[in-house]
């Protein structure tokens, strides 16, 4: 072996990694030549510019890591671009960004022919992990969304650039992941970018099973090496200690790298229990925003929308009658829609207001549709508790004030849409985690005492029938 004839440690570099990665990356981007050994470096060939500085940003570090570790040296990379010849048997030539071979092929399912011979587009196929019909063309946007999704939308334009990591809030049904796919979406189409979507329970299951396999290096190149990282329901990592650092260490990766990462939440991040301060700091250092229920004329056009997308014949004033009684989220409309259009397939019958009504009478009665103020919820709790709604909202902590306090922010928690934060403002200015507080002691003491539940129930009754009778 020559004094820098570095070429068997290149060699078992390759293969150690071929075994770490996935087969899609590493035939992707380790289109790589052995050229030469030099003086404590290895030249490597690749096949475009473009190539060059993606392996360089996305490997570079990872690949001398591994020729340290193999030959006890540090061994640098530099790279040189060696055009492959073309031949008839070759790939048609592609364009910027795309290696040729079937390889490339296979991962893109894109290639551009010369100008001489035309131009030819293959349809990329539909993103494995992304929902097709998640796109910016199917989201209804109205004032609840408006901001969120102008926000969603420059960043699927520019990503990595000024609002990361973008984080979307809110309660369940709201939307938040079709506006995370979307962005997937709109980046995959318009380039060749690495995304990867997983909800944050899968990321937690995918690191354990890679700690038991003893192949954390494959997963933590898996995400690492990303473009495009897109992570659902954050909550969910709560008391997942180690979890959360991996999550921390990847973060810092892709945000020092300039990729973009978008999160969701069902709620503010400030409100999330046993989530360590970093990793909070981190999901709160790029653009954060809400997403609230949507309004009446938004609901209606949601509704329209989604019809037409399944052929259903619903008259103009049953799509009113639901957008007025559905007040909750995207999702019960939805689940409201798919009813009246079964019984139409089903009976044969097409549908009217009264049928409507009959069939969705349990939704229209749901406590989460009656759209509660807190006062209505504030004044039936005091009465039932012989105290004056000022009580509720004052200063004072004598126990015979601080449990139906308590009380009615549990059933306002319950039976509403509004935020920690916003209910604490309405109990007297108190901060969320007051609310949060007394929300969890009214669980606590639900385990513990049979008649609290009973009593809860009933609250939410008279409640109910407050609002209807005023």
């Amino acid at each position: 072996m020559a004094v820098w004839d570095y070429e068997i440690f290149w060699k078992e570099a390759m293969n150690q990694i071929q075994q770490e990665l996935e087969e899609q990356e590493f035939v992707m981007w380790f289109n790589l030549q052995y050229v030469r050994s030099e003086e404590n470096t290895i030249v490597i060939g690749v096949p475009s510019s473009f190539y060059r500085d993606q392996v360089k940003i996305r490997y570079q570090s990872f690949i001398e890591g591994k020729l340290h570790d193999l030959s006890g040296q540090t061994i640098a990379i530099q790279f040189e671009v060696v055009p492959k010849k073309s031949n008839s048997q070759e790939a048609p030539t592609v364009s910027r960004g795309q290696t040729s071979g079937t390889a490339q092929e296979r991962t893109t399912k894109a290639t551009t022919e010369t100008p001489a011979k035309g131009i030819t587009i293959q349809q990329k196929d539909p993103h494995p992990l992304l929902r097709r019909d998640y796109t910016f063309t199917n989201y209804v946007i109205g004032d609840n969304n408006s901001f969120a999704a102008n926000a969603a939308l420059a960043i699927s334009k520019n990503p990595g650039t000024a609002y990361n990591p973008f984080l979307v809030y809110g309660g369940v049904g709201l939307g938040k992941t079709h506006l995370m796919q979307a962005i997937g979406n709109y980046i995959y189409e318009h380039s060749n970018a690495k995304i990867i979507y997983i909800t944050a329970e899968t990321f937690t299951n995918e690191f354990v099973q890679a700690l038991q396999a003893n192949k954390t290096a494959a997963f933590k190149n898996k995400y690492r090496f990303v473009d495009v990282l897109l992570v659902d329901d954050i909550h969910f990592l709560q008391n997942k200690i180690e979890t959360q650092e991996e999550l921390f260490h990847t973060f810092n990766a892709l945000y020092d790298a300039n990729k973009q990462m978008v999160f969701t939440c069902d709620r503010p991040v400030s409100e999330l229990k046993h989530l360590s301060d970093r990793l909070r700091s981190r999901f709160e250092r790029g653009l954060t925003v809400d997403l609230q229920p949507p309004d009446y004329e938004t609901r209606l056009a949601i509704l329209k929308k989604k019809a037409e997308a399944r052929n259903g014949a619903i008259p103009q004033e049953v799509l009113e009658l639901v957008s007025k009684n559905i007040t909750s989220n995207v999702r019960d409309l939805e689940a409201a829609l798919t009813k009246l259009l079964a019984y139409t397939e089903l009976v044969q019958k097409p549908i009217t207001i009264e049928i409507a009504q009959q069939h969705l009478k349990d939704v229209f009665a749901s406590p989460k549709q009656a759209n509660m103020s807190i006062e209505v919820i504030q004044r039936v709790v005091a009465e039932y508790f012989s105290l004056s709604y000022n009580d509720l909202k004052g200063k004072k902590r004598t126990q015979n004030i601080v449990l139906p306090r308590q009380i009615a922010m549990y059933i306002a928690r319950e039976i509403t849409e509004y935020s920690t934060t916003e209910l604490g403002l309405e109990f007297g200015g108190r901060d969320h985690t007051t609310v949060m507080h007394a929300c969890q002691k009214i669980e606590e003491r639900i385990r513990s005492d049979p008649t609290l539940e009973p009593m809860i129930q009933n609250l939410i009754r008279l409640i109910k029938d407050y609002r209807t009778k005023n």
